[in-house]
């Protein structure tokens, strides 16, 4: 029986002694005493049983329960432990039993655990020899069941609405797209240390204007308008200009918002896709983001860098003798090492023209030297972008890019490059994703592989299949 059930009877109980005390005659005192006793009794057990009902657990309020199997995020409130209410002293009621098992979800304090799986298959019609891609960040292999990246994201976000001003986030990322990101040794003095950490930050709002928030550790570039994870992209491939310009800095970063229209930012790194430094130089970015209202987004950056190492590591021995070593890695100065300059110009807007219909478009400019004083080398172009909502269901996107690397900065070789790209989602649920996608990639020039060594092609074409998982209280894009 339950209290509700308990209290309704009591209030019968205390009913029935007014309907007999009518019927009884007026002179019989000793009856009506005994009346006026058990309706005092009535009454003090009508307070025992609302002090037992306070002392319920907060928990086994219909209100507060959750369903069977039902999800439930790690920082609902009805998930933790509320003290019960004070019982008043004379009533003798023993406090309602609490469990002695930990719990876990507060001891989590709010950090989310997600997890995603993207794989694809592939298909170069060139059937270019070792099935491989090229100019391809990403979805480098043809012909061949492939993972792109399995990651594992743990987040703790600073709540400063809620007087919580730091927070944390770890990345980690295995599969191709790891190799893509950290492989390359002419970028990262020891790649194997730090490949498996894609980003790593800690962050704090500091309590300036609308809020002053700075990132210490290893972040996602923001050069360029796509990102790491597929399921937030547009395309199932990356962009030529996602595959040349940076994927990731370690240093510091900071952010201000200066209203809801204007956020300015400035980064002071080790370079580009450089955990470690291999020059004394830092690199800096300047740049803004302005919403002018909730459907256009306009990002600008200007990146200021050196990316020339001053020293060469000996990975695979050959070291001099007497080579100075770090961490047991034998190394050289390089003298004169060079001091030329990066500079990057990216810009690029989004446009929510419909709640069903996107677009997009990105413009880059990339100067660089090896010496302070030599001749400028340039790669130039951009890229347009359009979606639609067909269904909830199913999207169709489509991607088209030019890139003058008249100087073969990007590619190796002095060239003009061009891709279309025709994508097409089905979303069977949240978190389960499937996209096609066909692309063709142009070059004025014999660049591209075929089935035979030293032949090259002036195109590709490619069709892939890509499927994606992914679940996790984090909302949005990762």
């Amino acid at each position: 029986m339950t209290m509700n059930r308990w209290s309704s009877g009591l209030a019968l109980l205390a009913l029935f002694p007014i309907a007999a005390l009518a019927q009884e005659p007026a002179g019989d005192e000793a009856l009506h005493r005994e009346v006026l006793e058990l309706r005092a009794i009535v009454k003090e057990l009508q307070g025992r049983v609302t002090a037992l009902e306070r002392a319920q657990p907060a928990m086994a309020s219909p209100a507060n329960s959750t369903a069977p199997g039902a999800a439930t995020p790690l920082t609902t409130p009805a998930l933790q432990a509320t003290p019960p209410t004070a019982t008043p002293a004379n009533t003798n009621v023993a406090p309602a039993p609490t469990s002695n098992a930990p719990n876990m979800l507060g001891a989590l304090g709010g950090t989310t655990a997600n997890f995603l799986f993207d794989g694809y298959y592939g298909y170069n019609f060139n059937a270019p020899i070792g099935r491989a891609n090229p100019l391809r960040a990403y979805d480098v292999s043809s012909n061949s069941f492939s993972i792109n990246q399995a990651d594992l994201v743990l987040e703790n976000a600073p709540d400063p609405a809620n007087g919580k001003r730091w927070g944390a986030r770890l990345d980690l990322q295995f599969g191709q797209a790891t190799q893509t990101l950290q492989g390359n040794s002419a970028n990262e003095p020891r790649p194997e240390i730090y490949r498996e950490i894609f980003q790593a930050y800690g962050t704090y709002v500091a309590p300036l204007g609308k809020g002053l928030t700075i990132d210490f550790g290893k972040w996602s570039s923001s050069v360029g308008l796509e990102g790491n994870y597929t399921k937030d992209q547009i395309n199932y491939s990356r962009s030529f200009w996602f595959d040349y310009l940076p994927f990731y800095h370690m240093g510091l970063r900071m952010n201000y918002k200066v209203n809801d229209a204007l956020a300015v930012n400035y980064w002071v790194t080790n370079g580009t896709n450089q955990t470690e430094a291999y020059n004394g130089y830092k690199d800096q970015l300047f740049g803004f983001v302005l919403m002018p209202n909730k459907k256009i987004t306009w990002t600008v950056n200007y990146y200021l860098g050196q990316e020339h190492p001053d020293v060469v590591y000996f990975l695979n021995g050959g070291a001099p003798a007497g080579a100075p070593t770090l961490q047991g890695i034998p190394f050289e100065p390089i003298r004169p090492a060079a001091n030329g300059r990066l500079n990057i110009f990216d810009n690029y807007v989004t446009w929510q023209a419909t709640p069903k219909l996107d677009f997009a478009l990105e413009s880059d400019w990339v100067v660089e030297r090896q010496q302070a004083n030599s001749t400028a080398q340039e790669t130039m172009g951009g890229a347009a972008y359009i979606r639609r909502h067909i269904t909830d269901k199913f999207t169709l996107a489509a991607r088209g890019e030019y890139i003058n690397d008249r100087n073969g900065l990007f590619s190796g070789v002095p060239q003009s490059l061009k891709e279309a790209t025709l994508t097409a989602d089905y979303k069977f649920g949240e978190g389960f994703l499937l996209r096609w996608e066909w692309r063709r990639d142009m070059s004025n020039r014999g660049y591209f592989y075929k089935d035979t060594l030293g032949l090259f092609a002036n195109h590709q074409s490619t069709a892939t299949v890509g499927l994606m998982w992914w679940f996790g209280p984090k909302q949005g894009a990762w």
